[in-house]
């Protein structure tokens, strides 16, 4: 017995430097895309560092150091530590580029002063209340002297401050109209124009040619009519700009913004010998609307540049692939007229074995590509599907998940233990009933996700006395008892885990480079190799897994894989007689025969048998060295580290200067080299597309979102940002993990409350977030009455009566308040209040003293 508490100690501390480290790598990741500019601003001052115990140099937490003044601080919240250490002033080394208000132009008239001085005073008298409080309501006036255009009034010189207050009828809420009433007065005695910016014609003009770029690029997420907004309004009369029509930016604007865009891309197509479409979207993507998506039309050019072309909009249930044929053809047709030859093929994310290959029938000049990336992400849900540890993997992390989740006894220990200092990111995500794991993986990977980050509470929660007690109603608890202690277990779920990372990883890389089509074959190599070191570390078979991932390789390969692999002279390799040959001796025998068959389909008949004679001598004489070694010299870049190709264009090139004798071989090698191997474009908002089919109802609204997307997405284009706003948005608030993590916050600033409050309920989770808020306001009444929790709330003896029946009707209400928002679950910002709340109770040091109101206001509730 002692032998296996020792061994699932020490599985535990495998599981808790698993954690760790996988913390780590995370937050570097996050750090690698912001340095990219795909990411929070902090993230260039914040570097991760691994702890390490000094007995067992093993790593034990990480924490987050300032590269200005090399201090250290927790890893659970980056956000909220940049915030506290840049914005607050703590770092004495960062210094943030502002602009001083003093340039803005001074609030010179009377009533500004007036109100000034008003809101001075105000801050003031608040700023000596609370100036603890964090992380809002506190301005620092201090800070800021000397850079605004006035001072504040000191207080004694406040005229009427030892006065009696005025006192109206309709209370505090009538001093606002008397101050109104007054500014009025006193502009009426002394009229004055309020100081505003003179801005000429050609400013003005330029200003909303700005603003109307920024509007169309945001794609419907920025509504027109917000320009009719009275902020707005206020703030275009603040920098001295008229006002604004919504439809003179949804109409002559955009039509001439449209047409602009439209002759551009027409322009560069035309220019172009030959081009390659792109459609993404296919695949139904969840979006407001169940199973309708938005299909992208792009069009990919021989010097690099994408352009775009159009988006459709495809409505529910899969869409036949007749029909996704006769559009890709209207496509093209629409592109290059009668001479689609010109057209060298299609990338597209759907629809390989029957629309693309019926083109490439009919038309035998083209190469139409599977995209390699959904190969990648539909490999992920081979192996969910067919490989066996997969099944056995998911259905114990059910057990778990689902345990977990329907008792309330083991959230009561999930919560104790982090009261007690025990971190964990959330309570594991339990994936929904009627989602099929083999088509949609998400949920099933957050779910190991969440598993494998809370091993360690896991591991506690099974040995407490609350957890002995479920067991002893469901023996579905006593099994999982013996996986979570059985390092087999967390074997296998770190190993599918770790499979399911490998992939995705190597598909964000896809998708993040946008290989071309001779790199196909290179790129799948790596993935078999990578899976083979899989194999290895975690004792699987290789038999089993070969077969899955060969299988998936057929059905993506297209024989231009192997012509473009054979024909780029990036892949040259240098023989003993120091000539550079294509390497034929890594293709299969059925690829070489897959070479010469594509080359002979893309060139005529009377040019067939010149063509193969051109791929011998190509094979048996290569390229000359020098070239061969320009073309493959690499440079690191500085952004991700890898090492790249420093002349992408440079094998297309060579085909064109240097191999002039290769006529036909040439033509095919330059249709060839240029295909881009992935189609997806760029990443919409959610909000885009719920705007964009909803134009879809009349003619003209489909017509006017078909020109503000063109627009929108030439300018992406034009920038080469194909990330997402939501993303941005998501890293910029810190809020990558998950909403429920600012709900962690809350239960963890939660333990400075009294633990006879929280046994008496043993409550659930509903009922510990209605702990919070009750204990709050209870909190704030002790300080409206002015009772310190210093003298024990004995005062309130007087208002006992008055005082029940308030609390009673505030607890009432805040519990209906929470209720209804636990329904969906807390959103951030409602998360962030509570914890602001809660942090400016702790600051200031009040105690919850009402145990005996609060347990019989909620059994009267």
């Amino acid at each position: 017995m002692a032998n296996a508490n020792t061994n699932s100690i020490e599985g535990s501390e495998d599981v808790a430097v698993k954690v760790v480290n996988k913390r780590f790598e995370g937050l570097m990741a996050v750090r690698t895309k912001a340095i990219k500019g795909k990411g929070a601003w902090y993230w260039s001052h914040l570097e991760p560092i691994l702890i390490k115990n000094p007995e067992t140099n093993l790593p034990k937490a990480v924490k987050l150091k300032c590269t200005l003044c090399d201090a250290a601080f927790s890893a659970s919240n980056p956000s909220r530590t940049a915030t506290e250490h840049f914005k607050r002033g703590t770092c004495p080394n960062f210094s943030p580029v502002l602009k001083p208000i003093s340039q803005l132009p001074p609030l010179s008239s009377p009533s500004s002063q007036h109100n000034n001085r008003k809101r001075s005073s105000q801050s003031q008298q608040a700023a000596g209340a609370s100036s603890s409080v964090y992380p809002v309501n506190v301005v620092d006036l201090s800070r800021f002297t000397n850079e605004l255009s006035f001072s504040p009034t000191p207080l004694a010189q406040v005229p009427g401050l030892n006065q009696q207050p005025l006192m109206l009828s309709g209370g505090k809420e009538d001093l606002g109209a008397l101050a109104q009433l007054e500014d009025s007065v006193k502009k009426l005695k002394s009229p004055k124009a309020s100081p505003r910016p003179s801005l000429n014609k050609e400013q003005v003009d330029s200003a909303f040619h700005f603003l109307a770029d920024w509007l169309y690029e945001s794609c419907g997420s920025v509504s027109f009519c917000s320009i009719e907004h009275p902020k707005f309004k206020a703030f275009l009369n603040q920098v001295g700009l008229p006002a604004v029509s919504p439809r003179e930016f949804s109409s002559a604007r955009l039509d001439s913004k449209f047409e602009a865009a439209r002759m551009e891309s027409e322009t560069r197509i035309r220019d172009a010998d030959f081009f390659q479409v792109a459609s993404d979207g296919w695949k139904g993507k969840s979006c407001a609307r169940g199973e309708e998506s938005l299909v992208m039309f792009m069009v990919n050019l021989p010097n690099g540049m994408r352009v775009f072309q159009k988006a459709m909009y495809v409505g529910g249930g899969s869409v036949p692939s007749e029909y996704a044929e006769e559009v890709s053809w209207e496509i093209i047709r629409g592109i290059c007229g009668n001479a689609t030859q010109r057209c060298a093929g299609i990338v597209s994310d759907k629809y390989k074995a029957k629309a693309l290959r019926n083109l490439e029938i009919q038309n035998h000049w083209m190469v139409n590509l599977s995209c390699l990336l959904q190969g990648f992400l539909s490999l992920i849900k081979d192996f969910v599907r067919d490989l066996p540890l997969f099944r056995t993997v998911t259905d114990n992390c059910l057990k778990i998940a689902i345990l977990c989740d329907s008792k309330s006894q083991i959230r009561n220990s999930f919560r104790k233990f982090r009261l007690q200092g025990v971190e964990f990111a959330r309570f594991i995500r339990v994936p929904p009933s009627k989602c099929d794991i083999s088509k949609n993986i998400g949920p099933f990977v957050a779910m190991l996700e969440d598993i494998l980050s809370n091993s360690r509470v896991l591991h506690l929660v099974v040995l407490d006395d609350s957890y002995k007690a479920v067991c002893l109603e469901d023996p579905n608890a006593r099994e999982v008892v013996d996986m979570i202690q059985d390092v087999g277990f967390w074997n296998d779920v770190e190993a599918a885990h770790a499979l399911v990372k490998l992939i995705t990883q190597m598909a964000e890389d896809v998708e993040a480079e946008r290989p071309l089509v001779g790199q196909c074959l290179p790129l799948w190599e790596e993935l078999r190799a990578k899976v083979k070191g899989w194999c290895s570390k975690y004792n699987f078979a290789e038999g089993t897994v070969e077969k899955i991932v060969e299988k998936r390789f057929k059905k993506n390969y297209h024989p231009a894989w192997s012509a473009a692999f054979i024909l780029d002279p990036l892949y040259l390799v240098k023989d003993v007689s120091g000539k550079y040959l294509p390497p034929f001796k890594c293709l299969k025998h059925e690829q070489e025969k897959d070479v010469e068959n594509l080359i002979t389909r893309l060139v005529s008949r009377d040019e067939a048998h010149i063509a193969l004679m051109e791929l011998m001598k190509w094979r048996s004489e290569g390229l000359d060295p020098l070239y061969a070694q320009a073309v493959q010299v690499k440079k690191r870049d500085p952004v991700t580290g890898k090492m790249k190709n420093a002349n992408p264009q440079s094998s297309t090139l060579v085909w064109e200067t240097c191999l002039k004798e290769f006529k036909s071989l040439g033509k095919v090698a330059v249709r060839l080299l240029f295909l881009h191997a992935t189609s997806h474009g760029f990443k919409w908002n959610r909000s885009s597309i719920k705007w964009f089919f909803s134009q879809g109802h009349s003619r003209s609204g489909l017509e006017r979102a078909q020109k503000l997307i063109f627009v929108a997405a030439q300018a992406k284009f034009e920038r080469q940002d194909f990330s997402s706003e939501e993303e941005e948005d998501a890293e910029l608030f810190g809020i990558m993990s998950g909403e429920d993590d600012m709900l962690n916050e809350v239960l963890a600033d939660s333990s400075s409350m009294s633990d006879p409050f929280v046994k008496v309920f043993n409550p659930s989770v509903e009922e510990f977030e209605f702990c919070i808020v009750i204990s709050s306001f209870a909190i704030i009444v002790e300080r409206s009455f002015k009772q310190p929790a210093s003298e024990g709330g004995c005062r309130l003896k007087f208002f006992r009566w008055w005082t029940s029946y308030f609390l009673h009707f505030s607890l009432y209400t805040c519990y209906t308040l929470v209720h209804s928002l636990w329904k969906d679950r807390l959103t951030c910002r409602q998360a962030r209040l509570l914890l602001t709340a809660h942090q400016t109770m702790k600051k200031k040091g009040f105690l919850f003293v009402w145990h005996g109101s609060i347990v019989s206001s909620l059994v009267i509730l």
